[in-house]
């Protein structure tokens, strides 16, 4: 059973998705629920069928209090690394709101301070929490249909399946068609026995 809040009314749950592809942003939601939402299919983005979270999706937007989405791109990604990168998606969608935070929960161990807001990180929060869990939801299917639209301009790799993880089908194609902008050159792209000429 999710719980509400941690502490506080208000709290913002944050959490990414995509930390492990090799291809497309890493991509972050923050959200804030009000004390009266409730919703029984809620749950870790990971333990529902992309059926489930696309019903989810304009329920959230609908009755949260705040909503935020942030992409960070694989260009910041190689220079700034992976980790980096998703605290730094999430910073940008917590910065999108406009209401008084009196503490984030992240999902996670880790976490880098954003302004002087408490935090709290909570180790699979995203199925403890409700606020963790609409945004793993949310930064999962925006997440998703950007890589559906990169699929239309490279549909060799198959993103609107795999959405840029890293499948034996999505490493065959680097390996036949090489790699394109929107690969992460700094992520391991084909077993150690292929090389790619980056």
């Amino acid at each position: 059973m999710l719980k509400k809040n941690h502490k506080y009314p208000n709290e913002i749950g944050t959490d990414e998705a995509g930390r492990g592809c090799l291809a497309g942003p890493v991509t972050a939601a923050a959200v804030i629920l009000p004390e009266s939402f409730g919703n029984t299919l809620l749950n870790d983005s990971k333990q529902l069928s992309e059926n489930k979270r696309k019903i989810l999706k304009p329920i959230i937007e609908s009755e949260s209090v705040f909503f935020g989405i942030s992409h960070v791109h694989p260009r910041e990604i190689e220079e700034i690394n992976i980790l980096n990168a998703s605290f730094a998606a999430m910073h940008k969608s917590i910065a999108l709101c406009q209401e008084a935070i009196p503490l984030i929960l992240v999902d996670g161990n880790k976490f880098k301070p954003y302004k002087s807001i408490p935090f709290e990180c909570i180790i699979k929060g995203d199925s403890k929490y409700m606020s963790i869990a609409a945004a793993s939801v949310l930064a999962k299917t925006y997440r998703d249909e950007y890589m559906e639209k990169l699929h239309e301009e490279y549909p060799m790799y198959n993103w609107k399946k795999n959405k840029g993880y890293p499948t034996k089908e999505h490493r065959e194609a680097i390996k036949k068609y090489g790699i394109t902008k929107y690969h992460r050159k700094t992520f391991k792209l084909l077993p150690d026995q292929f090389t790619l000429d980056l």
